[in-house]
């Protein structure tokens, strides 16, 4: 057994015995929040540095896994809330951009894992305001990033282990459950064909099981790897890219597709330029199908100094 996985087997061994035997809590979570309301003037701004304050607290210093981590160990991850408009004294809309890395294991390096835009997002919060989350009712505010907040979770345990980030996309699809009641935008499928209702539908749906199989031997197989044996890392990452065009094939230009090169094209391409010529034409044929929209970024992979 590789390292790696002995690492987290006793990170969740440990975690068992933890919270059977001791209230101690362990945040999982390294967000860095931001609130921009520079688009809003004439107005008090106070509110908008609580609510900055507020969620990073609530999504910092809560529990969303039943795993302990260490602080070495948190989840890097990014919420920018644009305050684009306010209605009301309470009442605002905006967009979110939310990114998130994890480590390359044996180096200082991070890899991308999420970078993703909301565009449509509007809620209530009155400052001051106590931020609560319930599985059972819905709150715009916190609904929001409790669901991203998951989908990030679910994105890093897809690459530690198969198809590992399950149990977290379907509290995110329990999320858009309860909201299918909102009168907010953003969680129902008639709306678009991209929002949080299709993320987490791609995530959950097998059709799309290659792309998140793909994410763990990406990272596992090959990142984690290559810090040992560049060669067989790379290899690995170049070889197992075929597994998307079925998928592609099927299910052309999909949500979870596009998602997964927004955060990766850049990465991949300084990976299989230093490929052997066949590998990396071969690699670059199979992304040019799957992920038209970056051919031409990608005849980087095949161009030879």
């Amino acid at each position: 057994m590789k390292i790696f996985q002995k690492k987290y087997i006793i990170r969740f061994l440990i975690s068992v015995t933890i919270l059977a035997y001791s209230p101690l809590k362990a945040q999982e979570m390294d967000c860095r929040i931001q609130v921009n309301s520079s688009q809003i003037q004439g107005t008090n701004k106070t509110v908008f540095e609580v609510l900055q304050k507020a969620l990073y607290e609530f999504l910092n210093d809560n529990n969303w896994t039943s795993h302990v981590y260490g602080s070495e160990e948190r989840i890097e991850c990014s919420f920018l809330l644009n305050i684009t408009k306010q209605n009301s004294v309470d009442d605002f809309e905006g967009s979110m951009q939310v990114t998130s890395n994890r480590p390359v294991y044996g180096s200082g390096y991070s890899s991308p894992m999420l970078n993703l835009k909301d565009e449509k997002i509007r809620f209530r919060y009155a400052e001051g305001e106590s931020l609560e989350f319930s599985e059972s009712s819905h709150n715009e505010l916190t609904a929001l990033f409790v669901y991203y907040l998951y989908i990030v979770i679910g994105f890093d345990y897809d690459s530690f282990s198969p198809l590992g980030g399950s149990e977290y996309f379907t509290m995110a699809e329990k999320i858009v459950s309860t909201a299918q009641s909102s009168p907010y935008t953003g969680w129902k499928a008639f709306e678009s064909r991209k929002n949080r209702y299709w993320l987490v539908e791609n995530l959950l749906n097998k059709t799309y099981e290659p792309i998140r199989q793909y994410s763990y031997t990406y990272h596992r197989k090959g990142l984690d790897l290559m810090t040992k044996n560049v060669t067989e890392g790379r290899t690995n990452i170049a070889q197992e890219i075929k597994v998307l065009t079925p998928v592609h094939k099927q299910k052309s230009n999909s949500y979870l597709m596009q998602m997964f090169f927004e955060a990766k094209a850049d990465e991949i391409i300084k990976i299989l330029k230093e490929a052997p010529s066949s590998e990396a034409m071969r690699a670059y044929n199979v992304l040019k199908e799957v992920n038209p929209g970056n051919a031409t970024k990608y005849q980087n992979i095949i161009k030879k100094n």
